[in-house]
């Protein structure tokens, strides 16, 4: 058991660290507070001044507002169903013998260690491509139109990519906690009878549902950050149709130098990934306190 002078000499230790992790946090967010509330622009420095909340009602007046916050919420939806589903489907199918198995693990995980920029470029370039991606070539193969995937399905395309990055990672996670399940448990499972479903329903499944949480946290603090799939891809188009509030954000601070309103949406994006965050973790607590 720690002593109190192991105790305090620990915190003693930890202290340089904890200091610099929050003035590493609090000077960048307190900027983008102070920001929020002036008119500052860039390009024509001498209009700055206090302008109140002004800019927090410019932004939420901005017609792109409600549909970036509508494009956040469908984007990380999406991709949580995809890759939760996937990662257990996955997890499950190379949990199973077979030959070559760590070399199919290692092909499994490979592409949550590629960039998202060259990620995105990839499927922009050589998959999803109307004239010479690998999508329009089984498409006019089978006699079927290609589908311009960024023009007429802009979410659906950075659904498609953004899950496609992050399902390695479900599935490295729930097959850590699928190898962890008693293997005496499933012996006794298949000597009452139990079926395969069975098995999944009332034996892995409730195994696997910390793993579960745990990745649906980690993955909506990340998913809410969505970005750069965005900027190489479809640029936030058509329209608004895959501007995100992170996009939304670099549009008004990169684009249009109206830094008062970009530190407004900042901090709003702060504020609803804290509240998505505060529930996610409540929900981890009653999961693990199990």
């Amino acid at each position: 058991m720690a002593t109190q002078q192991t105790r305090s000499l620990a915190r003693f230790m930890m202290a340089p660290s904890v200091v610099l992790l929050l003035v590493w946090m609090v000077v960048p967010l307190a900027l983008t507070l102070w920001f929020s509330f002036q008119q500052y622009n860039p390009l024509n420095p001498i209009r700055d001044g206090f302008v109140g909340v002004s800019n927090y009602a410019l932004f939420y007046s901005n017609p792109a507002f409600l549909q970036s916050i509508l494009n956040t919420l469908v984007l990380v939806i999406s991709v949580l169903l995809i890759t939760v589903i996937g990662g257990i489907l996955l997890a499950l199918l190379i949990d199973q013998p077979m030959w070559g198995q760590g070399i199919v693990r290692i092909l499994v995980i490979s592409p949550f260690f590629v960039m998202p920029p060259v990620a995105a470029l990839v499927w922009k370039n050589m998959i999803m491509h109307p004239q010479y991606g690998v999508f329009a070539d089984i498409a006019r193969f089978f006699g079927a139109q290609p589908i311009d995937w960024f023009g007429q399905h802009p979410m659906t395309a950075i659904i498609i990519i953004v899950a496609w990055q992050w399902l390695p990672f479900a599935t490295l996670i729930l097959l850590t906690a699928l190898q962890s399940l008693d293997g005496e448990q499933k012996e006794a499972a298949e000597m009452d009878g139990a079926g395969f479903i069975s098995r999944f329903i009332y034996l892995t499944l409730p195994h696997m549902s910390r793993a579960i949480t745990v990745v649906i946290l980690i993955q909506t603090i990340f998913l809410l950050s969505v970005y750069a799939e965005i900027l190489v891809t479809t640029n936030g188009g058509p329209g608004y149709a895959s501007t995100n509030l992170p996009f939304l954000v670099y549009q008004k601070a990169l684009l249009e130098f109206k830094i008062g309103q970009a530190s407004a949406g900042g901090v709003i994006a702060v504020v609803l990934a804290n509240i998505v965050a505060f529930f996610a973790m409540r929900a981890v607590g009653k999961n693990l306190d199990k």
